[in-house]
């Protein structure tokens, strides 16, 4: 079974504006209430690479992430430890290393780049993640971006202060004196990358995975060059605490980029995140606008009848016909689900060019799909499954997550399976496959737009409150389709 909160909980990578908060204060959204037990405190940001709270009010992020696999690590490695995590929310960078400095926090998990000027000031776990600073820029400037330190002379380049950006820049400035910046405080990098994308910023410096994520909001942001050799991150610790805290963090890191969680969390945030291009996002933000209030109450009570996301099935909607209610392949594929004749009429579906029947149909199918997946897969990896098995069928899903299994990889992970599915192309692999070749990179670009598509909706759209009353069914199984 699967309620709508649990897609709705992993599936989003999405968040929402917060309200800022006073200047005295460092939370800048809800937290927690403080738990009870053994206790690590964490001090973060609150960004879409960390912790934010988002479109359906659940705590998200990948430190966030982090952080609760890493209580659940310690609690397995010493049964009856009972270790819960805390998170202080600060307003920037330089605020983060003050705390761990200070011993207000135990763990500072914050997209926390390794250099120099901090390992003077504070120890680092091993990194977990690569990333590549990137000079950004607004792509309807009419000035041509620079191509490299040189072109930067004359532009007005804002950065968030005490950051490895503006490390970086002092460093580059030796070289080139008269390279200038602006170090902007209490601003993160994702502040100063929407005033790119709305004028008021010319260029600033922002690290590779965020750029990838706003340029799906902001489809006009454009990287001009990489700025420098790419850096590690990692989460980072007072120097004069105990070692034993970072000895475990570091084998925590090192189990799970063995058994591939570490791979798995990274692809739930980032590995989506380059799939569309700049004209992608412009045309779906344009027909969301025109196009999708149409049609918004029928996925809505489509959601009442399966619990699933009204934004996903418009989402996948949007990926199969561009919400245009008439459109039909070659195949004679039709409809804004793009329902297949054996589907449609497998649904009771008497005309596929009707919404009303096309919307509740393939939504039905979908949690179908959702069902067939063995209960063992875990979300969003379930969810991602089955929209492969909506585009290429669920035979050669599972043709795939027994090739992985065979390759010694994790058949219950999408992120294991989206490759081994390219690799049903390959006579070496489809050879010896149950269900033979199937041309598997078209359901891995299918499920990622969808994700990417479905994270611009969360966005922009508030989630629905399915009334109680409503049931859906699934298999043998009827349920409450609500969001708590």
């Amino acid at each position: 079974m699967l309620k709508k909160i649990l897609i709705s909980a992993f599936f989003t990578l999405a968040f929402t504006a917060c309200e800022k908060s006073p200047s005295d204060k460092k939370a800048e959204i809800p937290l927690p209430a403080k738990p009870a037990g053994n206790v690590i405190t964490f001090v973060t940001l609150n960004s879409p690479n960390t912790y934010y709270v988002d479109s359906d009010k659940q705590f998200a992020g990948l430190e966030y992430d982090l952080a609760k696999f890493f209580a659940e690590y310690l609690n397995q490695e010493t049964p009856g430890s009972n270790t819960q995590v805390k998170f202080i929310v600060a307003k920037s960078i330089e605020e983060v290393i003050a705390t761990i400095v200070n011993k207000q926090a135990d763990i500072a998990a914050a997209d926390l780049t390794v250099t120099k000027e901090r390992e003077q000031l504070i120890d680092f776990s091993l990194p977990y993640e690569d990333v590549q600073q990137q000079v950004v820029y607004n792509l309807k400037n009419k000035n041509k971006p620079p191509k490299n330190v040189k072109g930067l002379l004359d532009v007005h380049l804002v950065v968030p202060a005490a950051t490895s950006f503006a490390e970086r820049l002092a460093k580059l400035q030796k070289n080139e004196p008269g390279l200038m910046w602006e170090e902007r405080q209490n601003v993160h990098s994702e502040g100063l990358l929407e005033g790119v994308a709305i004028g008021d910023v010319e260029y600033t410096v922002a690290d590779s995975h965020l750029v990838a994520v706003l340029q799906n909001y902001h489809p006009d942001l454009g990287v001009a060059f990489a700025l420098g050799e790419p850096e590690k991150i990692a989460w980072g610790f007072n120097k004069t605490a105990k070692p034993e805290l970072r000895e475990k963090a570091n084998l925590f890191f090192t189990k799970i980029k063995k058994d591939g969680t570490l791979r798995n969390i990274i692809d739930r945030y980032h590995g989506n995140a380059k799939r569309l291009k700049p004209i992608d996002v412009k045309s779906y933000l344009s027909r969301s606008r025109t196009l999708l209030p149409k049609y918004k109450r029928l996925f809505q009570q489509a959601q009442e009848i399966t619990g699933l996301d009204w934004r996903l099935l418009a989402a996948i909607s949007y990926q199969e016909s561009h919400w245009d209610t008439f459109n039909t392949s070659p195949t004679n594929v039709r409809g804004l689900m793009m329902l297949t004749e054996d589907t449609a009429d497998q649904m009771g579906v008497t005309d596929r060019l009707d919404p009303k029947q096309s919307i509740p149909a393939g939504a039905k199918y979908i949690s179908q799909l959702i069902e067939t997946i063995p209960d063992r897969v875990p979300e969003p990896d379930r969810t991602y499954m089955a929209l492969a098995s909506y585009n290429i069928g669920y035979a050669h899903v599972e043709d795939a997550r027994v090739l992985a299994q065979r390759l010694k990889m994790n058949p219950d992970s999408w992120a294991d399976v989206k490759k081994t599915l390219v690799m049903l192309n390959d006579p070496t692999y489809y050879s010896n496959a149950k269900y033979g070749y199937c041309s598997g990179g078209a359901p891995v670009i299918f499920v990622e737009s969808i994700r990417s598509y479905y994270n611009i909706l969360t966005r922009f759209e508030p989630s629905y409150n399915a009334p109680e009353d409503n049931f859906r069914i699934a298999g043998d199984k009827i349920f409450l389709a609500k969001n708590d």
